[in-house]
């Protein structure tokens, strides 16, 4: 299923685990890297085409969130699945906001994996066909400007920094004003693939921080209603 060049970087310290995911990976076809630490994580995808990374939380001289802070503040887009040994919704949540697009928990069933490293790939390479005259559009509500070729956001004049889930969660709503969509459609959109468990927790955590960063904290305007029971809607 998977294509002879694509490559994936696996980041996990422990060698057993870093093994197993190589195994089955391989099997696909895709092209692995390794990478035992932090460190060792940013300086591969620093020097290699990678196209999607799986990232452990807990490894030596520079975590998991401080790889994802780093590789996400030098632009690159590629998805990064996280592999966490901790259970805690707030492990999870801080990913998410950080800029994952997914995660699971250890032990996890390596079959599974596979389902989501491919899924994201094939997400990421639909997200990046070069833009038609049909699918470029600037989105222009309010003091709000949203461009899809060059995937940015500003407000009132000011950039906006929003990780690429949030900002195709906030496309999706805002190219369909007033509409309303439920959790259970922006997860499929938008993480293309089937809705599972914890998936409408993952999409009211990206709501929630694409509001602060909206600044509806402050009372401004509010871009995304909540229709209770329902799902959320953009304002315009």
């Amino acid at each position: 299923m998977g294509m002879q060049r694509t490559t994936i970087l696996i980041a996990e310290d422990d060698p057993d685990i870093a093994e197993l995911i190589a195994l089955h990976l391989g099997k696909e076809g895709y092209q692995l890297l390794k990478a035992a630490d932090g460190r060792e994580a940013v300086r591969l995808v620093q020097g290699n085409s990678i196209d999607l990374v799986i990232l452990d939380i807990m490894m030596p001289h520079m975590d998991g969130y401080e790889v994802i802070r780093v590789i996400r503040e030098q632009q690159y887009r590629m998805p990064i699945i996280f592999l966490s040994a901790k259970t805690s919704d707030f492990d999870k949540i801080t990913g998410l906001v950080m800029g994952a697009d997914d995660y699971m928990t250890k032990p996890f069933n390596p079959m599974e994996l596979l389902a989501r490293v491919n899924a994201q790939l094939r997400r990421f390479k639909q997200l990046n066909q070069p833009a038609s005259p049909t699918n470029q559009g600037t989105i222009v509500a309010g003091g709000l400007t949203i461009d899809l070729e060059q995937r940015t956001v500003t407000l009132y004049d000011e950039r906006i920094e929003l990780t690429p889930k949030e900002f195709d969660i906030l496309y999706l709503l805002a190219s369909h004003a007033k509409k309303v969509f439920s959790a259970e459609h922006i997860f499929q959109q938008v993480w293309g693939e089937a809705y599972y468990e914890s998936g409408g927790n993952t999409v009211m955590v990206h709501i929630r921080t694409l509001r602060k960063k909206l600044g509806e904290d402050d009372k401004q305007k509010q871009w995304i209603k909540t229709v209770w029971g329902v799902g959320y809607a953009f304002q315009g």
